[in-house]
Formats: structure tokens, sequence, C-alpha cells
């Protein structure tokens, strides 16, 4: 007996995993329904559905990106301290001392790829109907999963604490400003202070949400290290988990027109 087949026929195996590889049509519906990872995917689906002239896998490129970008995060925060005094010292620590510095650079680029490759499966979607009924809604999700990307590389991008750094979420955090209703000087936020109550100002509006202050200090590092390191992570990877479940609920991937 071969040995993969000695570990197949285990009884830790079969504890497992209760029903043997799908491997002819007769058990694969019964496998797929009842493995933890395969039912996220559909039983059986068109070949030109997953041709890679159509579907350009894209998504499946981001969600490995994804992957990439977590490993190589956890790795960066054995090392990263998110002060003011130890923050750029430790980016140029990961760059010239720290054995496992070229994790900092492939999270950096696959940041980058990660932004181009959502955008294209966006793209792809869009110019295949694949948002058309019933797919509206994991449209909608996958419109959060688009905006919580950019996020992530918005929180990232202070975490070097150097110049450039500083000014471009200076830049950015005034933009939030303008936010409609949540903005001091964004539309609606006069409506909020009518009669007295001054609700949104500039001590409590989206701008000094975001930063923790009135300007980028330490509060907006640690802020941004929480957002970027953990809440951010945590509510992406929940709503792919969602993604992938409704791509197989609304009858896996759509078929070209």
């Amino acid at each position: 007996m071969k040995i993969g087949e000695y570990i197949r026929e285990s009884q830790i195996w079969k504890s497992v995993f209760r029903h043997p590889a799908p491997y002819d049509r007769r058990n694969r519906v019964v496998v797929m329904l009842t493995n933890f990872f395969l039912h996220l995917h559909p039983v059986s689906i068109k070949k030109q559905g997953i041709a890679l002239s159509y579907t350009w896998c894209m998504g499946g490129i981001t969600f490995f990106l994804f992957l990439v970008e977590t490993v190589t995060g956890v790795l960066l925060m054995f090392y990263y301290r998110p002060t003011l005094e130890h923050a750029f010292n430790d980016i140029l620590a990961l760059r010239d001392v720290a054995t496992l510095g070229i994790m900092r650079e492939i999270h950096r680029w696959g940041a980058h790829g990660m932004v181009i490759t959502v955008w294209l499966h966006m793209y792809r979607v869009f110019l295949t109907g694949s948002y058309k009924p019933p797919r509206e809604f994991n449209w909608v999700v996958g419109v959060l999963l688009l905006v919580l990307t950019l996020l992530l590389s918005f929180t990232g991008y202070l975490l070097p604490w150097d110049q450039l750094a500083i000014w471009a979420i200076t830049v950015g955090s005034n933009m939030a400003r303008a936010t409609p209703f949540l903005g001091s000087e964004g539309p609606g936020a006069q409506i909020l202070n009518i009669g007295g109550f001054d609700l949104i100002t500039s001590g409590s509006d989206a701008r000094f949400v975001l930063l923790g202050g009135r300007f980028v200090g330490e509060a907006t590092l640690n802020r941004f290290y929480i957002l970027h390191c953990v809440f951010i992570p945590l509510v992406v990877a929940t709503l792919i988990a969602i993604h992938f479940w409704r791509v197989r609920k609304d009858g896996g991937i759509s078929q070209p027109l």
C-alpha cells in the first residue's frame, strides 16, 4: 500500500474527511456539501465559465495576494514598533539588518499588486455583466472589498513614518473634512449643527476620528497601525468568505453571454 493510500485509510484522516476525494460524479455532491472548504465552491460548472480568457483569474490572484499580505504582515509585526521613537528606525532595520527584511518589500509590492488586480477583477465583472441579478448583492460585497483594499493601502502608507508618509496622510485626511454629513466642511454639516447643537465640528468630524487628533501624530500612527493590522483585515477576511459563499449560492461563476 502506498503512503498516500495508507494516510487516506487511517482513522485520523477519516475523522477529518468523512468522504473520499470526489473522483467520480456519484459522490461529488456529498463530498462538496460535507467538506468545510469545498462547500464554498459549486458542485459543477461549465468549462467555458472558468476559461482564463473569460475570468482573467483576477479574483483568484487578488485572494492569493491577500494571503501573501497576511503572512508577510504578521512576520513584519515581530520587528515593527508603532511609536514615534522606533517606527522609522525599525523600517530602516528591516531594510538593512533584519533577516526577514525582504518581507517588507514583498509586502509593499504585494499591496500594489493587490490594488491593481482588484480593480481588474471589478472591471472584468462589469464587462461580462456578472453584476446583474441574481449577483447584485455579491457586486456590492465586491465594491466594499475594493474600498477596504484602498483603505488598507492608505493606512499602511503612514507606518514607515517618513516625511512622504506624514504629508501624504495629512493631505489625504484633509479630504475627509469634505465628507457628506461627517466632515466639518462637507455638505450636510450645517444641517446637523442647527439649533445650537454642534454635532460636526473640526474636533469631532471624520478627519478628527481618522487622525485621533487635529494633526498627524503618535495617536494617528497607533490608530492606523490597529486599522491596518487588525480591524480592516478581519473585516476583509469576513467579506471574502461571504463573497465566495455567494458565488456558490448564485450558481457559480457567471457564464459567458
